[in-house]
């Protein structure tokens, strides 16, 4: 009663926040925007106190029981088991298949084709009697089953849930029991225990720590979609990549019709694998030979084009490398798309001190054909061959292939897994190559017949080469 007679409403405190600082970790009751302890501007974010306890952590308390301690020799070391999603090239990236309990965390531009990807996912894993849950928090339940029709799912069983607050999913995920479940997205989930919005440093974390406590509880396989920041990279706290047992990038220019997907991180399968993917009127369908759509198609040799063959995770893939020398002003500019920027640099730096190719004068735009993006230092050779042919003006004989690393001595370095390059440029019709010395084949392999080798030491033993082919 209060002093007026009448019967007061019991309200339900909330949790108190604290603010800690990502520098140093110190914290403070209350925002600033400068950290009052090391001085860092921009780094409180908000947080839950260790000691606080809410319905959601008592939830869970059971899993932070002390194990008994077991030697490493004695755990049973078994496989995990997998569910496949039904579309090779998403298996490939996941290791093949999803995972029990796995939490996967899955980012690209907007429009990229997330959503789509899943929902093709998922309504293959419901028709193989796999129960799937997909959880959208940025669209209706109207616009999902539009999306569904457009993508000529008839007839779909997935069960969609329209909701963005925690406690209500958590709740949903007890009571279905899905197999499978989608968040779509983290950014759009929020906990009443936290007062910041939706997508705010806190929220992210507490709702991906939540959801991923929950998949390891009941078996259920999570996959969240992420978004990305104009740079590029997955949008919040960076301990959410850490957070999850396997990172999914999507990759791929939205105004062309192929997407890649590649594994950044993956506690059951390869990293760096990729799975290719051609967006259709019916949603995105995997592509048998992704070499194809990395070629460009050429009726005679071109100057500054040179083919490489890059391995991506277990694949073998061949790429055309394009470069322009043009004439430039007192400041050259050095741009490349699908390659470090800075190797290219050194690179330039390597062809002028070891070869006598000089290019201080000239504008070098290099680029990688089809959006992919290649960060292995094989394609070193590939580059400074492609930057040659296109200042002289000459071409590289047809069907020219080349891989290896270049030093900044001068040395052509081996590149892992070469036999399984030189087969995949066999197989495709490919006649000549020049590669590092250690990975030149031995003589009498059947597999390389029609490709011939020269394996080259030095980059001034590729440019002979190269000169004695034209």
């Amino acid at each position: 009663m209060n002093r007026h007679g009448l019967p007061t409403l019991a309200v339900m405190a909330k949790d108190k926040t604290i603010y800690s600082c990502t520098e140093c970790g110190g914290s403070t009751p209350k925002w600033q925007g400068k950290c009052p302890h090391c001085n860092a501007w921009n780094t409180l974010v908000e947080t839950v106190p260790e000691g606080a306890a809410g319905p959601g952590r008592n939830r869970f308390a059971a899993l932070a029981s002390t194990s008994e301690l077991a030697v490493l020799a004695d755990i049973e070391a078994a496989d995990v088991a997998r569910t496949p999603t039904g579309i090779a090239e998403l298996d490939r990236v996941l290791g093949g298949g999803i995972v029990e309990g796995g939490v996967v965390l899955i980012g690209g531009d907007p429009g990229i084709g997330k959503s789509t990807l899943l929902l093709q996912a998922l309504d293959g894993l419901q028709r193989a009697d796999v129960p799937s849950l997909y959880v959208t928090g940025e669209e209706s339940g109207a616009q999902v089953a539009l999306r569904s029709r457009r993508l000529g799912l008839d007839n779909s069983q997935v069960k969609v849930l329209a909701e963005i607050q925690l406690e209500k999913i958590l709740a949903t995920l007890n009571a279905a029991r899905p197999a499978v479940a989608v968040i779509d997205s983290i950014q759009t989930v929020y906990s009443d225990q936290l007062t910041s919005a939706p997508g705010s440093v806190a929220q992210v974390r507490e709702c991906a720590a939540h959801l991923t406590r929950a998949a390891k509880a009941s078996g259920t396989s999570v996959v969240l979609v992420g978004h990305v920041t104009k740079e590029g990279a997955l949008a919040g706290p960076r301990v959410l990549e850490h957070m999850v047992d396997t990172v999914l990038y999507f990759e791929g220019d939205t105004h062309s019709s192929f997407r890649l997907v590649r594994a950044i991180k993956n506690r059951f399968g390869a990293v760096n694998e990729i799975g290719v993917f051609a967006m259709t009127e019916k949603g995105l369908k995997g592509v048998a030979n992704p070499s194809a759509i990395f070629l460009s198609q050429h009726a005679e040799p071109v100057p500054g084009s040179c083919v490489l063959v890059t391995l991506e995770g277990t694949r073998p893939m061949l790429v055309e490398i394009q470069a322009l020398v043009d004439s430039g002003g007192p400041s050259p500019r050095r741009l490349s798309v699908g390659l470090e920027r800075d190797r290219l640099a050194m690179l330039l730096a390597v062809l002028h001190r070891h070869a006598g190719v000089a290019c201080m004068d000239q504008d070098v735009f290099v680029n990688a054909v089809g959006g992919v993006r290649i960060s292995e230092p094989a394609a070193d050779l590939a580059v400074m061959l492609a930057i040659t042919s296109s200042l002289r003006g000459k071409p590289l004989p047809k069907g020219f292939i080349a891989f290896g690393e270049v030093g900044l001595a001068g040395e052509v370095r081996p590149a892992p897994r070469g036999q399984e390059r030189l087969r995949e440029a066999a197989k495709l019709g490919f006649s000549v190559a020049v590669v590092p010395k250690a990975n030149a084949p031995k003589k009498g392999s059947r597999e390389l017949e029609g490709l011939t080798i020269h394996p080259v030491e030095r980059i001034e033993q590729a440019m002979d080469v190269v000169r004695g082919l034209a």
